[in-house]
């Protein structure tokens, strides 16, 4: 993907950069670019954010950090196997794969890495340094896009991973998307640091499927004073998220998203529970069940079941563009700590702002407006972009 010399180029750094869902980013952001497929679930590409000074996304370059060795164009043909990535997508941009797989450094820490806490930090961001001077980055955003880990043990517990790459993040002088969700920016020892950044961060947990639903069922039922007294879900699942969400502590930290959004938007949680099966024959693909057991006038029972059968990699995808497009504009804008107005996006999104999804898209189209304006030179002391660096 070749940039125009009057524009800079804002690198996307993806932590799980050989999974599938980072696979599906590259494939995807290249074929759109490439004009072999439209923008379908890049919100945007809506006439909303035109003017919005949003990075082309043949201005952007890909790398990241992995623990596997699968190289993309190996990984991009297993997808399309599995029906993910559409027959001959991948061979079309082999050379864009290849180049991002170029890019991507060994993750960690890995079983026996005898590095510490604070050199495993040092490492993640010394790599992202490296891929922003080598490529002649404006600014590069961290995005987390690895598999869901169980919740840290406590204050005295070893950090998490995505917890030291977001920290690598921050000494790198990047913004950070936390997709996933693990905790990232949201421990303590991340929180503070962030907040001394003067850097934007969003997340986290994406919001692609069930729960994008629930927060638009949740609010329907709030408004119509419908009364719910039970919401159910059963969640069918293969792939690498499958298999990691096999662990009830991870499992636990996915749903805590998922019963958020019923909280904030009905006000309680109803009873219920929501279900995490691993089937992996299922690959990539995934089915969400919901029942949801309300009472209507004069106290009549009623029930209402969705079913919502999807590739997440595919959901996923366009939405981490989105981000990565939106937190790079804000950086280069000057807007600094939890971006709120990107709840939109996530399960459980930093700041306060609404929890139903109407309201949420019109927090983002009124952000979207506000990035119109020229962008401020001014920055934080001590928080110079990336390329600015030596």
């Amino acid at each position: 993907m070749s940039a125009s010399l009057s524009r800079p180029r804002v690198g996307v750094w993806l932590v799980g950069a050989r999974g599938s869902v980072a696979t599906t980013v590259v494939t995807g952001c290249a074929a759109v670019t490439a004009g072999l497929h439209p923008p379908t679930g890049m919100v945007t590409e809506h006439p909303s954010f035109t003017g919005s000074g949003l990075p082309a996304l043949s201005d952007l370059v890909f790398g990241g950090h992995d623990t596997l060795d699968c190289p993309l164009p190996k990984r991009a043909e297993t997808l399309t196997a599995g029906g993910v990535l559409p027959p001959g997508v991948a061979t079309a941009v082999g050379a864009e794969l290849a180049a991002a797989d170029r890019e991507i450094r060994p993750g960690g820490p890995t079983s026996g890495d005898t590095r510490t806490e604070a050199e495993l930090i040092v490492a993640f961001a010394d790599d992202i340094r490296d891929f922003v001077h080598r490529n002649e980055l404006a600014r590069a955003v961290v995005v987390n896009v690895a598999s869901t880990e169980p919740a840290s043990q406590g204050p005295d517990a070893p950090l998490p991973a995505s917890t030291l790459y977001a920290l690598a993040a921050l000494r790198a002088g990047c913004p950070y998307v936390n997709f996933t969700p693990s905790e990232g920016m949201h421990h303590t020892a991340a929180a503070s640091e962030a907040e001394r950044s003067g850097l934007p961060y969003a997340g986290r947990d994406g919001k692609t499927g069930q729960t994008l639903l629930r927060a638009v069922l949740g609010p329907m039922f709030a408004q119509r004073a419908l009364t719910v007294r039970a919401w159910s879900g059963t969640n069918l699942l293969g792939g690498g998220d499958g298999a990691a969400l096999a662990d009830p502590a991870a499992a636990a930290a996915k749903n805590a998203g998922k019963e958020r959004v019923l909280a904030d938007t009905l006000g309680t949680v109803p009873e219920g529970e929501v279900h995490i099966d691993d089937v992996p024959a299922l690959g990539d693909w995934k089915t969400a069940w919901d029942h949801i057991a309300f009472d209507g006038f004069l106290g009549t029972r009623m029930v209402l079941q969705t079913i919502w059968q999807g590739c997440d990699s595919a959901l996923a995808a366009p939405l981490v563009l989105d981000l990565a497009r939106l937190t790079a504009r804000a950086h280069e804008a000057g807007v600094s700590g939890p971006l709120t107005d990107l709840g939109f996006f996530f399960k459980d999104p930093v700041g306060d702002g609404p929890a139903a999804l109407g309201e949420q898209y019109a927090a983002l189209v009124a952000f979207g407006e506000r990035l119109r304006a020229p962008s401020s030179t001014a920055r934080p002391p001590g928080d110079a972009a990336p390329g600015e660096r030596s």
